[in-house]
């Protein structure tokens, strides 16, 4: 796949467009509206079997696919694993509904390399709503957009399953979204499709919005990231993760952390 060479703003536009050009992306906000209100519904069908499969669930989508598959594995190369694990653990990524393996880790390099300045995607400096879902609801949608994706994922536009998932990431969520009514009615569907996605994407969109707004910090950096304890309440800790030349007055970092630095620094160069 040839790489064809982009204006950063086409990237930054996978958030947004010019703050004074926004508009509501319609599509996205519907769907996102038929989650809320399913997850609502949920609570009239609930069951302690259809809780447990969405505690499950969730587990899987924002603990293995978001946090180890998208986050951890993807986008920062942290560690490696066998071809079959990543595909794996990128198809539990799906399921989360925050869109396909190319667009997440896009955004989120993009996120790390203009942390809270501008062409931050989704920083609260543009406001605590933007910074939580406004980024979200608005502006062009590049979800399935690969070729203007692929300046920030070079690594990832080589691969023919991760260009497939991400044009077609609405897929597995179907699948299950079927298997689940039929195995166990309106209850697993409700709760496990709806009421799980809904408090998984508000746990990933607190990262962006609160994280960055409120908690604590251990060393000064050139960004608002914190630390959240009652974030952590829905998700592994949020380290607040920064250059290490950015830090102050803490010990020389670990050879792993300083290649795990370089290579990044080396995905998301322009």
């Amino acid at each position: 796949m040839k790489i064809q060479p982009v204006k950063i703003e086409d990237l930054q536009g996978a958030a947004r467009q010019k703050r004074d050009d926004d508009k509501i992306n319609w599509i996205t906000t519907g769907f996102m509206a038929m989650f809320h209100v399913g997850a609502i519904a949920a609570l009239f069908f609930f069951t302690w079997k259809a809780f447990f499969v969405s505690a499950l669930l969730w587990w899987i989508s924002g603990g293995m696919g978001i946090g180890m598959g998208y986050h951890r594995l993807l986008t920062h190369r942290g560690y490696k694993t066998p071809k079959w694990v990543e595909y794996f653990l990128t198809t539990c990524g799906t399921l989360a509904l925050e869109g396909g393996p190319i667009f997440w880790v896009a955004t989120h390099r993009i996120h790390h390399q203009f942390s809270d300045k501008e062409g931050d995607p989704h920083s609260p400096i543009d406001g605590k709503w933007w910074a939580h879902v406004g980024w979200i609801l608005t502006g062009k949608s590049l979800h399935q957009d690969t070729q203007t994706l692929s300046r920030y994922v070079p690594d990832l536009a080589k691969s023919r399953y991760h260009i497939w998932l991400t044009k077609y990431h609405y897929v597995p969520v179907i699948v299950l979204g079927v298997a689940l009514l039929a195995i166990g009615g309106l209850p697993f569907l409700m709760w496990g499709m709806f009421f799980r996605t809904v408090i998984g994407l508000h746990s990933t969109w607190l990262v962006n919005s609160a994280t960055h707004s409120w908690g604590t910090r251990r060393f000064r950096t050139r960004d608002l990231s914190t630390n959240s304890w009652w974030v952590a309440l829905g998700l592994a800790r949020h380290v607040y993760r920064v250059k290490l030349s950015e830090l102050h007055q803490q010990e020389p970092a670990p050879e792993h952390e300083k290649l795990a630095a370089a290579r990044e620094a080396e995905l998301v160069s322009v």
